[in-house]
């Protein structure tokens, strides 16, 4: 298992184990809360019903002189669903029915000496049951005791039909959360993998760029030691030395320049300054390289354009898209630069009529290292320059477009916001 699958299936542990717990939490709080309430109904139920048995009692003690003729009339037609009903006496002797449990009765008298009313029954191998005893005194002044009992285990019933129901809930929530976990973590680890093939891939292709003038350098310096000293062969040698040696440092610069941007190192100035200065000096300093190939640099419409941004980073921007634009242009060829300022943007135009980019390798160009089809990968460089290039338009706001088709040349438009 990779490191990364490791890393998602501890996140999706986690993520259903503190799912788990508090649902854990949640439903013991339920539990609690609902047993508590349905206790309460259950009390007040019973209270209900020996209420309207002391009602009743009274009711029939009024219509007639007999009072024990009268509550026993009441005890007999008073009937309420899953409640037993009992008259005791002031002694707690059965008034109705005629025979009354020894519990139910010892029960009775604890609960109205005690004055706490509800008393819990829970015989041996019998029911479990609920009692409420409350004393009350006839229209004659003759007290009795009003007893109403209830089965507990209705509660029990129903506690089990909840958790039945919250379990059944509880397991399908934790399979939804495991399964939806498992597609968060996929698609949150998804930028940490791309992040972790990027880096790979950079680091081969950085080891592989390096390698080249290293080993050149090695070799020259190997063939040098084992010549005869001459000063001739010695220039040569030291030529080719400081060539591989420049270009390996412009490889490690822009490694640098590309590790501090992404570290957030290399702080970028915000100072006014005008684009057409900038790409002014731009177009002077890639003159030399442009003669040494013969190619032509031209510039077109030139004008004042004021913007916010780094100097030295736009003027590297400008000279890695002006050096691009040089490089792959065959001799007796053509780059022009433009210079324009219109609805609230600068913008610089560099287009050539080089070897071009075909579409395919279009969407590529700013990955570093990417040099695409033979005729660009044959020339000098790394490929980090405009992968460089991203990161200062992205730094300033701004945005490049490059249009190109092989065999037709490239026009690399970048655009600043403009300032007043």
């Amino acid at each position: 298992m990779t490191p990364l699958a490791r890393l998602r299936l501890k996140l999706t542990a986690w993520y259903a184990g503190v799912f788990l717990l508090v649902l854990t939490l949640l439903g013991v709080g339920l539990f609690l809360t609902v047993r508590y309430q349905m206790s309460r109904h259950l009390d007040a139920s019973l209270r209900a019903a020996a209420g309207a048995l002391e009602q009743a009692a009274r009711i029939r003690e009024t219509e007639r002189a007999s009072a024990h003729g009268a509550v026993v009339d009441a005890v007999d037609e008073l009937h309420i669903p899953d409640r037993s009903l009992y008259l005791l006496d002031a002694d707690f002797q059965p008034i109705k029915p005629a025979q009354v449990p020894d519990s139910v009765r010892a029960a009775a008298r604890e609960a109205v000496q005690s004055k706490r009313a509800f008393r819990n029954l829970d015989a041996r191998g019998g029911p479990k049951l609920r009692l409420y005893a409350e004393p009350f005194s006839g229209t004659t002044g003759t007290t009795y005791v009003a007893v109403a009992v209830a089965d507990r285990m209705e509660l029990e019933d129903e506690y089990a039909s909840l958790i039945e129901a919250f379990g059944a809930a509880a397991l399908a929530a934790l399979l939804l959360v495991i399964g939806g976990g498992s597609l968060l973590v996929r698609k949150s680890t998804a930028p940490i993998e791309r992040s972790m093939e990027q880096m790979r891939r950079f680091m081969a292709d950085a080891a592989h760029e390096l390698r080249a003038p290293v080993t050149i350098l090695r070799t020259r310096a190997e063939v040098a030691l084992g010549q005869e000293r001459d000063s001739s062969r010695d220039a040569v040698a030291f030529q080719a030395i400081e060539r591989e040696a420049t270009r390996l440092g412009q490889v490690v610069g822009d490694l640098l320049t590309l590790a501090r941007a992404d570290a957030g190192e290399r702080p970028v100035a915000r100072v006014p300054l005008f684009l057409d200065d900038v790409a002014a000096e731009a177009v002077d300093a890639v003159r030399t390289l442009a003669e040494q190939k013969h190619v032509q640099v031209e510039v077109g419409a030139f004008e004042e354009a004021k913007i916010t941004g780094d100097p030295t980073l736009v003027r590297q921007l400008l000279l890695i898209v002006l050096d691009n634009a040089v490089k792959f242009t065959a001799t007796g060829g053509k780059v022009r630069l433009d210079v324009s300022a219109d609805d609230g943007r600068a913008a610089v135009v560099v287009a050539d009529t080089g070897v071009g980019i075909p579409a395919e390798h279009l969407p590529h160009v700013f990955e570093r290292f990417y040099r695409g089809e033979p005729a660009r990968r044959e020339a000098d460089g790394a490929g980090l320059g405009l992968a460089i290039a991203r990161w200062i338009v992205d730094a300033h706001g701004a945005r490049i477009d490059i249009a190109s088709a092989a065999g037709t040349g490239t026009r690399v438009t970048i655009s600043f916001p403009l300032v007043g």
